[in-house]
């Protein structure tokens, strides 16, 4: 758990809300390719995944994580399974415990008690899997790229190294109720980007996540459990060579409130080579990136800090005239 004293600031760019996206409606895709390059984050509102089944799975999240730890270690998703705290492998905590897993996985090792658990897991994720392969199909779209599913190919297959992750924050009681200038803040989950294509997230009624803005500052998002929150990915952002914003972004925790959030970080297979795509460039030079696989970046990434500019080993060197 890391304690901060930064004040939340507010945005000084003109900021207004956070773009709201209808996928039920093809034109959209200009609203969201204008969100991916303005903030790298959108709400998409009017998907097709069931409220039931997010009702189940929202309700049977709750019951997991009320169990006691010794029973919560016991449950496996390899190769991450159940977490408390210690957030990657560099030392970086938060105010947070959560349970992920491959989302292709078929190697759960649930006890009975959970075993409810398990199935609206499997189905949820087939379902945000379907859906999100229908945002990235409009994001080409809006980009004018052919053919329409050269980003939801990569994360579509049998072989993609996609993860979803429950996260759920505690009421925080190291939280100051009397301070009111917003300097007593308590990190839930470390300001970072997200290494894969694309990442999707819901979250019960509780406020936490913040984005920042071009300009530094961060914004908080207000909470709606019945829409998926989308942003962009660093991997996205070298695909469309820095033309989408791969944003950043934290959780903060809540003195009063518990907050539970679903995620499913969409991403290729390990093979999978990442570079510009040639249609978005006019030539090699205009490459921002050197082009990496998949497994190469994520192993980069887990070696590093959450903090850090994670792409900044993969970018281009500005070639001096003097050379």
């Amino acid at each position: 758990m890391t304690v901060s004293s930064k004040l939340v600031e507010v945005p000084k760019s003109g900021f207004s809300s956070i773009p709201v996206i209808d996928i039920s409606d093809p034109e959209s895709k200009h609203d969201m390719e204008k969100a991916c390059e303005d903030f790298g984050f959108f709400k998409v509102i009017n998907h097709s995944v069931s409220s039931e089944l997010v009702s189940v799975l929202d309700h049977e999240a709750v019951e997991f994580f009320s169990l006691p730890t010794s029973q919560k270690t016991q449950v496996a998703g390899y190769p991450f399974g159940y977490g408390k705290r210690a957030i990657g492998r560099s030392g970086d905590v938060g105010w947070v415990e959560y349970f992920s897993f491959f989302s292709s996985s078929t190697l759960l090792l649930f006890s009975h008690s959970t075993l409810v658990l398990e199935n609206a897991l499997l189905e949820y994720t087939k379902s945000v899997r379907k859906m999100t392969c229908d945002v990235l199909e409009m994001m080409t779209d809006g980009l004018g790229i052919k053919p329409r599913n050269t980003h939801s190919k990569l994360v579509s297959g049998e072989n993609t190294d996609s993860i979803f992750r429950l996260n759920h924050y505690p009421p925080c009681p190291l939280i100051n109720n009397n301070n009111t200038n917003g300097s007593n803040i308590v990190i839930g989950f470390g300001e970072h980007t997200d290494p894969q294509i694309i990442s999707v997230l819901r979250s019960n009624n509780t406020c936490g996540l913040q984005i920042n803005l071009s300009d530094g500052s961060w914004i908080s998002v207000p909470s709606d459990p019945s829409s998926f929150f989308f942003n962009v990915s660093d991997s996205l952002q070298v695909l469309t060579n820095g033309r989408f914003k791969s944003v950043k972004h934290r959780v903060l925790a809540n003195s009063r409130k518990s907050r539970v959030s679903m995620i499913y970080f969409a991403g290729p297979s390990l093979t999978q080579r990442i570079a510009p795509l040639t249609c978005l460039i006019d030539n090699e030079d205009e490459s921002l990136y050197e082009e990496f696989t998949w497994s190469e970046y994520k192993n980069s990434t887990y070696n590093s800090r959450l903090s850090d500019n994670r792409l900044q080993p993969f970018e281009k060197k500005a070639v001096s005239l003097n050379d």
